[in-house]
Protein backbone atom coordinates (compact mmCIF):
# COMPACT_ATOMS: atom_id res chain seq x y z
CA UNK A 1 0.00 0.00 0.00
CA UNK A 2 3.12 2.11 0.47
CA UNK A 3 3.89 3.27 -2.89
CA UNK A 4 7.99 4.41 -3.82
CA UNK A 5 6.86 8.19 -3.48
CA UNK A 6 5.11 7.86 -0.43
CA UNK A 7 7.99 6.25 1.34
CA UNK A 8 10.41 8.71 -0.06
CA UNK A 9 8.49 11.88 1.37
CA UNK A 10 8.10 10.08 4.48
CA UNK A 11 11.91 9.77 5.15
CA UNK A 12 12.51 13.35 3.71
CA UNK A 13 9.75 14.36 6.06
CA UNK A 14 11.62 12.45 8.57
CA UNK A 15 14.55 13.96 8.10
CA UNK A 16 13.73 17.92 7.29
CA UNK A 17 10.54 18.96 9.01
CA UNK A 18 10.47 17.44 12.66
CA UNK A 19 7.26 20.16 12.97
CA UNK A 20 5.26 17.91 10.47
CA UNK A 21 4.70 15.29 13.43
CA UNK A 22 3.06 17.39 15.95
CA UNK A 23 0.97 18.84 12.85
CA UNK A 24 -0.09 15.46 12.34
CA UNK A 25 -0.90 14.86 15.76
CA UNK A 26 -3.43 18.41 15.71
CA UNK A 27 -4.90 17.30 12.69
CA UNK A 28 -5.95 13.68 13.31
CA UNK A 29 -9.53 13.30 13.18
CA UNK A 30 -10.53 11.21 16.17
CA UNK A 31 -13.59 9.35 16.47
CA UNK A 32 -16.29 9.41 19.21
CA UNK A 33 -15.84 6.79 21.56
CA UNK A 34 -13.35 4.03 22.34
CA UNK A 35 -16.03 1.50 21.08
CA UNK A 36 -17.32 0.11 17.48
CA UNK A 37 -21.58 0.39 17.05
CA UNK A 38 -21.61 -3.43 17.93
CA UNK A 39 -20.02 -2.66 21.24
CA UNK A 40 -16.81 -3.92 20.54
CA UNK A 41 -13.17 -3.06 20.35
CA UNK A 42 -10.24 -4.79 17.44
CA UNK A 43 -6.91 -3.22 17.83
CA UNK A 44 -3.59 -4.09 15.63
CA UNK A 45 -0.69 -4.44 18.23
CA UNK A 46 2.69 -2.68 16.95
CA UNK A 47 4.59 -1.75 19.91
CA UNK A 48 6.97 -5.17 19.74
CA UNK A 49 10.16 -3.56 17.94
CA UNK A 50 10.34 -0.84 20.61
CA UNK A 51 11.43 -3.88 22.83
CA UNK A 52 13.90 -5.49 20.58
CA UNK A 53 11.54 -8.48 20.20
CA UNK A 54 11.78 -8.33 16.35
CA UNK A 55 11.18 -12.14 15.53
CA UNK A 56 7.83 -13.62 13.98
CA UNK A 57 7.66 -17.49 13.31
CA UNK A 58 11.42 -18.58 12.15
CA UNK A 59 12.32 -15.02 10.75
CA UNK A 60 13.91 -12.90 13.76
CA UNK A 61 14.05 -10.20 11.69
CA UNK A 62 10.55 -10.00 10.45
CA UNK A 63 9.62 -7.12 12.06
CA UNK A 64 12.75 -5.05 11.56
CA UNK A 65 11.71 -3.85 8.24
CA UNK A 66 9.99 -0.76 8.85
CA UNK A 67 8.47 -0.18 5.14
CA UNK A 68 7.02 -3.99 5.30
CA UNK A 69 5.63 -3.15 8.84
CA UNK A 70 4.23 -0.27 8.15
CA UNK A 71 2.59 -1.17 5.04
CA UNK A 72 1.18 -4.52 6.83
CA UNK A 73 -0.57 -1.92 9.39
CA UNK A 74 -2.61 0.28 6.60
CA UNK A 75 -3.69 -2.97 5.08
CA UNK A 76 -4.76 -4.21 8.52
CA UNK A 77 -6.12 -0.47 9.13
CA UNK A 78 -7.58 -0.73 5.75
CA UNK A 79 -10.66 -3.32 7.21
CA UNK A 80 -13.80 -1.34 8.49
CA UNK A 81 -13.66 -3.78 11.43
CA UNK A 82 -10.17 -2.59 12.75
CA UNK A 83 -10.50 -0.30 15.30
CA UNK A 84 -7.49 1.40 15.49
CA UNK A 85 -3.89 0.71 16.11
CA UNK A 86 -1.96 0.28 19.65
CA UNK A 87 2.20 1.33 19.10
CA UNK A 88 4.99 3.20 20.43
CA UNK A 89 5.59 6.89 19.33
CA UNK A 90 8.09 6.11 16.39
CA UNK A 91 5.05 3.41 14.35
CA UNK A 92 2.18 6.12 15.57
CA UNK A 93 3.65 8.85 13.89
CA UNK A 94 5.13 6.80 11.16
CA UNK A 95 1.51 6.00 10.41
CA UNK A 96 0.23 9.42 10.99
CA UNK A 97 2.75 11.06 8.27
CA UNK A 98 0.79 8.51 6.10
CA UNK A 99 -2.20 9.70 6.94
CA UNK A 100 -3.68 6.63 8.06
CA UNK A 101 -5.21 6.92 11.49
CA UNK A 102 -8.04 9.35 11.15
CA UNK A 103 -11.30 7.88 12.70
CA UNK A 104 -9.17 4.97 14.23
CA UNK A 105 -8.72 4.55 18.03
CA UNK A 106 -4.83 4.90 18.99
CA UNK A 107 -3.75 3.53 22.35
CA UNK A 108 -0.02 4.60 23.12
CA UNK A 109 2.26 2.17 24.11
CA UNK A 110 3.93 3.49 27.66
CA UNK A 111 6.78 0.81 28.85
CA UNK A 112 9.04 -0.86 26.70
CA UNK A 113 12.35 -0.23 28.77
CA UNK A 114 12.38 -4.16 29.45
CA UNK A 115 14.20 -4.81 26.55
CA UNK A 116 13.77 -8.81 25.01
CA UNK A 117 16.18 -11.09 26.33
CA UNK A 118 17.92 -8.72 28.85
CA UNK A 119 18.66 -9.44 32.25
CA UNK A 120 16.53 -6.53 33.49
CA UNK A 121 13.85 -7.67 31.37
CA UNK A 122 10.71 -7.95 34.05
CA UNK A 123 12.10 -4.48 34.73
CA UNK A 124 9.61 -2.32 32.31
CA UNK A 125 10.84 0.89 32.86
CA UNK A 126 8.61 3.53 31.21
CA UNK A 127 10.54 4.84 28.18
CA UNK A 128 7.35 5.84 25.59
CA UNK A 129 4.65 7.72 26.11
CA UNK A 130 3.47 9.16 29.00
CA UNK A 131 -0.04 9.92 30.27
CA UNK A 132 0.85 14.00 29.30
CA UNK A 133 2.00 13.22 26.15
CA UNK A 134 -0.91 10.91 25.21
CA UNK A 135 -3.31 13.57 26.45
CA UNK A 136 -1.82 16.31 24.75
CA UNK A 137 -1.33 14.32 21.22
CA UNK A 138 -5.52 13.61 21.19
CA UNK A 139 -4.62 9.53 21.54
CA UNK A 140 -7.02 7.36 23.44
CA UNK A 141 -5.04 5.68 26.47
CA UNK A 142 -2.11 4.41 27.22
CA UNK A 143 -0.71 0.50 27.27
CA UNK A 144 1.56 -0.95 30.23
CA UNK A 145 2.69 -4.46 29.89
CA UNK A 146 3.30 -5.78 33.59
CA UNK A 147 5.25 -9.00 33.79
CA UNK A 148 4.60 -11.01 36.74
CA UNK A 149 7.43 -12.79 37.94
CA UNK A 150 7.49 -13.61 41.83
CA UNK A 151 11.27 -14.52 42.08
CA UNK A 152 12.08 -11.21 39.80
CA UNK A 153 12.55 -8.26 42.14
CA UNK A 154 12.17 -6.60 38.69
CA UNK A 155 8.70 -6.69 39.34
CA UNK A 156 7.94 -4.61 42.06
CA UNK A 157 9.06 -0.89 40.25
CA UNK A 158 7.12 -2.63 37.29
CA UNK A 159 4.41 -2.36 39.29
CA UNK A 160 4.68 1.08 40.89
CA UNK A 161 5.38 2.39 37.45
CA UNK A 162 2.08 1.04 36.05
CA UNK A 163 0.24 2.02 39.19
CA UNK A 164 1.82 5.74 38.48
CA UNK A 165 0.45 5.48 34.67
CA UNK A 166 -3.05 4.49 35.85
CA UNK A 167 -3.42 6.98 38.03
CA UNK A 168 -1.88 9.60 35.68
CA UNK A 169 -4.55 8.19 32.88
CA UNK A 170 -7.07 8.51 34.82
CA UNK A 171 -6.60 12.18 36.00
CA UNK A 172 -6.89 12.71 32.11
CA UNK A 173 -10.13 10.76 32.12
CA UNK A 174 -7.50 8.36 29.30
CA UNK A 175 -8.06 4.30 29.15
CA UNK A 176 -5.22 2.49 30.95
CA UNK A 177 -4.84 -0.75 29.14
CA UNK A 178 -2.96 -2.80 31.48
CA UNK A 179 -1.73 -5.73 30.30
CA UNK A 180 -0.35 -7.98 33.17
CA UNK A 181 1.47 -11.48 32.15
CA UNK A 182 1.93 -14.31 34.75
CA UNK A 183 5.33 -15.71 34.26
CA UNK A 184 8.25 -18.49 35.67
CA UNK A 185 11.75 -18.66 34.57
CA UNK A 186 13.19 -22.13 33.34
CA UNK A 187 16.46 -24.04 34.40
CA UNK A 188 18.06 -21.90 32.03
CA UNK A 189 16.36 -18.55 33.12
CA UNK A 190 14.29 -18.36 30.13
CA UNK A 191 10.66 -16.78 30.85
CA UNK A 192 7.59 -18.87 30.23
CA UNK A 193 4.20 -17.06 30.27
CA UNK A 194 2.02 -19.25 33.11
CA UNK A 195 -1.45 -19.95 30.63
CA UNK A 196 -3.18 -21.74 33.23
CA UNK A 197 -6.67 -20.17 34.61
CA UNK A 198 -5.43 -19.65 38.12
CA UNK A 199 -2.25 -17.64 36.84
CA UNK A 200 -4.19 -15.35 34.91
CA UNK A 201 -6.74 -14.71 37.69
CA UNK A 202 -4.32 -13.89 40.07
CA UNK A 203 -2.25 -11.65 37.44
CA UNK A 204 -5.75 -10.00 36.66
CA UNK A 205 -6.64 -9.43 39.88
CA UNK A 206 -3.52 -7.47 40.69
CA UNK A 207 -3.51 -5.13 37.40
CA UNK A 208 -7.11 -4.10 38.41
CA UNK A 209 -6.05 -2.79 42.07
CA UNK A 210 -3.45 -0.82 40.61
CA UNK A 211 -3.69 3.32 40.78
CA UNK A 212 -6.03 5.84 42.86
CA UNK A 213 -8.66 4.44 40.64
CA UNK A 214 -9.93 1.60 38.33
CA UNK A 215 -12.62 3.85 36.83
CA UNK A 216 -10.40 4.50 33.14
CA UNK A 217 -8.67 0.45 33.81
CA UNK A 218 -8.69 -1.76 30.93
CA UNK A 219 -7.27 -5.34 31.02
CA UNK A 220 -5.42 -7.10 28.28
CA UNK A 221 -5.25 -10.90 28.57
CA UNK A 222 -3.95 -14.06 26.82
CA UNK A 223 -7.01 -16.22 25.73
CA UNK A 224 -7.27 -18.77 29.22
CA UNK A 225 -7.97 -22.21 28.37
CA UNK A 226 -10.87 -21.73 30.99
CA UNK A 227 -12.30 -18.44 30.26
CA UNK A 228 -14.55 -18.60 33.58
CA UNK A 229 -11.89 -18.84 35.88
CA UNK A 230 -9.32 -16.32 34.68
CA UNK A 231 -11.91 -13.72 32.65
CA UNK A 232 -14.48 -13.93 36.14
CA UNK A 233 -12.24 -12.35 38.55
CA UNK A 234 -12.52 -9.22 37.14
CA UNK A 235 -15.53 -6.55 36.38
CA UNK A 236 -12.87 -4.38 33.85
CA UNK A 237 -13.25 -4.40 30.49
CA UNK A 238 -11.20 -6.92 29.26
CA UNK A 239 -9.13 -7.65 25.77
CA UNK A 240 -8.24 -10.82 24.55
CA UNK A 241 -4.93 -10.54 23.12
CA UNK A 242 -3.12 -12.73 20.46
CA UNK A 243 0.35 -13.22 21.50
CA UNK A 244 3.05 -15.39 19.77
CA UNK A 245 1.32 -16.50 17.06
CA UNK A 246 0.81 -20.66 16.62
CA UNK A 247 2.10 -22.59 13.43
CA UNK A 248 -2.00 -23.03 12.93
CA UNK A 249 -4.07 -19.88 12.68
CA UNK A 250 -7.13 -21.57 12.96
CA UNK A 251 -6.28 -22.46 16.63
CA UNK A 252 -5.66 -18.97 17.63
CA UNK A 253 -8.64 -18.05 15.80
CA UNK A 254 -10.80 -21.11 17.78
CA UNK A 255 -9.16 -19.63 21.04
CA UNK A 256 -10.02 -16.47 20.72
CA UNK A 257 -13.56 -16.90 20.06
CA UNK A 258 -13.84 -18.70 23.21
CA UNK A 259 -12.90 -16.20 25.74
CA UNK A 260 -15.19 -13.59 23.12
CA UNK A 261 -17.99 -14.92 24.45
CA UNK A 262 -17.32 -14.25 27.86
CA UNK A 263 -19.01 -11.52 29.12
CA UNK A 264 -16.23 -8.70 30.70
CA UNK A 265 -14.52 -9.43 27.10
CA UNK A 266 -15.05 -6.18 24.45
CA UNK A 267 -12.82 -7.24 21.82
CA UNK A 268 -9.29 -8.11 20.36
CA UNK A 269 -6.04 -7.00 20.36
CA UNK A 270 -3.92 -8.67 18.18
CA UNK A 271 0.10 -8.33 16.25
CA UNK A 272 1.90 -10.40 14.70
CA UNK A 273 -0.48 -13.29 14.46
CA UNK A 274 -2.47 -10.69 11.90
CA UNK A 275 0.49 -8.60 10.59
CA UNK A 276 2.70 -11.53 9.91
CA UNK A 277 0.30 -14.73 8.78
CA UNK A 278 2.03 -17.46 7.56
CA UNK A 279 0.20 -17.52 4.14
CA UNK A 280 1.69 -13.70 4.11
CA UNK A 281 -2.27 -13.04 3.63
CA UNK A 282 -2.65 -9.42 5.83
CA UNK A 283 -6.27 -8.74 4.74
CA UNK A 284 -7.52 -12.41 4.72
CA UNK A 285 -6.32 -12.53 8.25
CA UNK A 286 -7.27 -9.95 10.09
CA UNK A 287 -11.02 -10.63 8.30
CA UNK A 288 -10.75 -13.55 9.82
CA UNK A 289 -9.73 -12.36 13.28
CA UNK A 290 -13.40 -9.89 12.63
CA UNK A 291 -15.67 -12.32 11.65
CA UNK A 292 -14.45 -14.46 14.69
CA UNK A 293 -15.24 -11.57 16.95
CA UNK A 294 -18.53 -10.45 14.92
CA UNK A 295 -19.82 -13.70 15.53
CA UNK A 296 -18.82 -13.67 19.38
CA UNK A 297 -20.35 -10.94 19.73
CA UNK A 298 -23.78 -11.56 18.42
CA UNK A 299 -23.91 -15.00 20.26
CA UNK A 300 -23.17 -12.82 23.34
CA UNK A 301 -26.25 -10.16 22.40
CA UNK A 302 -29.06 -13.09 21.04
Amino acid sequence: MITDRQWSELLTTRATDPGSIRRAYQARRGRKGLLSERGTLFLVAADHPARGALGVGGDPMAMADRRSLLDRLLTALADPDVDGVLGTPDVVEDLLLLDGLHEKVVIGSMNRGGLAGADWEVDDRFTGYDAASIATNGLDGGKMLLRLVDTDAGTAPTLEGCAQAVSALAQHGLVAMVEPLPYDRDEAGNLVLRKDSASLARAAAIAAGLGVTSAYTWLKLPAPADPEVALGSTTLPTLVLGGVPSPRPEDDLASWGRSLRHPTVRGLVVGRALLYPPDGDVAGAVAAAAAVLRAAQEEVTA
